[in-house]
């Protein structure tokens, strides 16, 4: 059994099988044993879980998520990552891997088929996922994923440091905000660009991301997140101004409203809180078609 972790020993095995990592697709895989432990032990796995992994790479985190989980399913785009998968998870009968674009496929129901489950079972899912497409990735868990129980990512720093930001900082934003409205979010830990090889020019950081059992009580979730991404489309307008041109309302009865519901009406989209959007966009007074 290869146990593919240190640096000498991916390198053999890409040299082997005449594999070039694809920077097109991030493929920058993890090289430390201590982050990978680590990664795992957070995800707080048991036999009875099922984990499904985004980008399984060469196989590294996919071997440890099989020793802690009842099963895992393991996604990647790059096929020609097959053969060299096969060889690392050799005795690993638990794993079962799909070679797709995750943003092309229903994952709950390759959940299914893969582990010949009668209805969807409660998983986690557990990925190292390319930074070209983080922010999809992110959204279709959240979105389109009704039994996650939770996600477990590694990501770019400065797109977690986006998602954990706090209102008035430079880094909360529409992300920080899209997020929070789905999911509780806890920073795990920060992992150095070190500890990857192809080596990226930034560092990472991996997050859990916990779906709320019940989210706050939006009316009309379209125009909630149409509000949102006026209103920092525009960051450096009033919100006076924004809920203004979005309402098609004259300016002071939006000053008015505003200082109803507590809004100074010179505050900016990055001083308000997620409840601050939602209050906005429950009782915002539309002109009339």
């Amino acid at each position: 059994m290869i146990q593919a972790v240190s640096l000498s020993q991916i390198r053999e095995l890409m040299r082997r099988h005449e594999f070039f990592p694809r920077k097109k697709w991030g493929q920058n895989f993890l090289i430390d044993g201590n982050i990978l432990n680590k990664i795992v032990t957070s995800c707080d796995l048991n036999q009875d879980n099922y984990v499904v992994e985004i980008g399984p790479g060469l196989g590294t985190l996919t071997m440890k998520l099989a020793e802690n989980s009842r099963g895992v399913l393991a996604i990647d785009i790059d096929r020609d990552l097959q053969v060299m998968l096969q060889e690392v998870l050799v005795g690993y009968n638990n794993v079962q891997l799909l070679f797709a674009d995750i943003l092309d496929v229903n994952l709950e129901e390759e959940l299914v088929k893969a582990f010949a489950l009668s209805t969807v079972q409660p998983y986690q899912v557990c990925a190292n996922i390319p930074y070209n497409i983080t922010t999809p990735i992110i959204f279709y868990l959240l979105e389109k994923c009704p039994h996650l129980q939770s996600a477990t990512l590694m990501m770019q720093k400065e797109v977690a440091d986006r998602i954990m930001a706090s209102p008035g900082g430079k880094d909360y934003g529409l992300l920080t905000l899209t997020t929070s409205y789905y999911a509780h979010s806890k920073l795990l830990m920060n992992v150095s660009r070190n500890c990857f090889y192809p080596r990226p020019e930034v560092d990472s950081a991996v997050l859990r991301l916990t779906p709320w059992q019940e989210r706050v009580k939006v009316n009309n979730d379209m125009l909630f997140k149409q509000l949102l991404r006026a209103s920092f489309q525009k960051r450096r307008k009033t919100m006076l101004n924004i809920c203004t041109d979005f309402s098609g309302q004259d300016k002071n009865q939006i000053r008015a409203w505003l200082e109803q519901w507590g809004i100074s009406p010179l505050s900016r989209p990055e001083n308000l809180s997620l409840n601050d959007f939602v209050v906005l966009a429950n009782n915002l007074p539309l002109q009339e078609e």
